[in-house]
């Protein structure tokens, strides 16, 4: 008899929806919008009615559901709660319970991030690998940790934030976290552009992004592939910090692949040539040999692996 499963990824703006065959073929896929107003008390009653709905366009009975996974932008627990999700103004939530009740069928609820790893691990860039970093750049950095193809949550829901990592004592102004020299605040887009400014302040050399009326983590790598030479210092102390903090990542997890993904990566394999030389300069030597992908799953990295926790 035919499975199914539902992926399900709750963004702040919309919340991504996926029907999956157990096998991990997308069959259907459509969005609702996240309705974050009183407190976010629609976001879970939104999902389960459009779960319902699509049972009975496609008449499948509740039977044949193995069950709906379900991403969220913050820590959940081993219990399937959430403590907090600043972006949903939600307090603390028992996802997994009230989806389930809502429903009546099984829910698994994981961070958005490590979810959207679990995704790549399954279907995209790190497809068939057992243990996986991956890292997503965008105007913050996220990530996901995947060991013997299940994600690493952490016993608070932590695991896997790759981006608030210490790089940097000189970076004195807060992180969107609170602390201040994290990784998100010089390799995420925003920090990228950060460093673009910080070099065009060093000096007078003409360069590429001099006049741009913004400067974008897009401009940077569009004049490095130009061969702008202060871009490249940018590409280069951009390398340090991501290659590093992955060295010591790989020191702990031992990836067989780490996946590169969110906005930044579109810069595409010129992106990753800055972070490998410098992981492979300073990683554990057994390590070293670790090999290097893009993500190919763009935004339906969430729902894949939402779909995955369940299939």
């Amino acid at each position: 008899m035919k499975k199914y499963c539902f992926g399900i990824d709750v963004g702040g703006t919309t919340v991504k929806c996926g029907l999956f065959s157990e096998e991990g073929v997308l069959l259907d896929k459509w969005e609702i919008d996240t309705r974050t107003e009183d407190n976010g008390s629609h976001i879970l009653p939104d999902v389960a009615e459009t779960i319902l709905k699509k049972l009975g366009e496609k008449n499948i009975p509740k039977e044949d559901v193995l069950g709906i996974g379900i991403g969220i932008p913050g820590p959940v627990n081993e219990n399937g709660c959430l403590p907090y999700a600043v972006n949903l103004h939600w307090g603390f939530m028992d996802v997994e319970g009230q989806l389930k009740e809502m429903t009546g069928i099984p829910v698994k609820a994981g961070n958005d991030a490590n979810v959207a790893a679990l995704g790549e691990a399954w279907k995209g860039g790190g497809a068939g690998a057992r243990s996986m970093i991956m890292v997503t750049l965008g105007t913050g950095v996220g990530g996901g940790i995947i060991i013997d193809g299940k994600i690493v949550p952490g016993f608070h829901g932590a695991g896997g934030e790759i981006g608030h990592v210490h790089v940097d004592d000189s970076i004195t102004d807060p992180c969107n976290c609170g602390n201040c020299g994290c990784l998100e605040q010089v390799t995420s887009a925003t920090g990228i552009a950060r460093l673009a400014r910080e070099e065009l302040a060093a000096c007078d050399e003409d360069s590429l992004l001099r006049g741009q009326e913004r400067i974008t983590a897009k401009t940077v790598f569009n004049a490095v592939k130009e061969g702008d030479a202060l871009s490249i210092r940018v590409a280069e102390r951009f390398g340090v910090y991501l290659g590093k903090a992955l060295a010591g990542f790989a020191c702990v997890v031992d990836p067989q692949v780490i996946v590169i993904g969110g906005g930044v990566s579109k810069a595409g394999p010129i992106l990753l040539d800055f972070i490998e030389k410098n992981y492979r300069k300073y990683t554990f030597s057994a390590c070293r040999q670790t090999d290097f992908a893009l993500a190919l799953l763009g935004n339906d990295a969430g729902i894949y692996g939402a779909a995955k926790m369940v299939c």
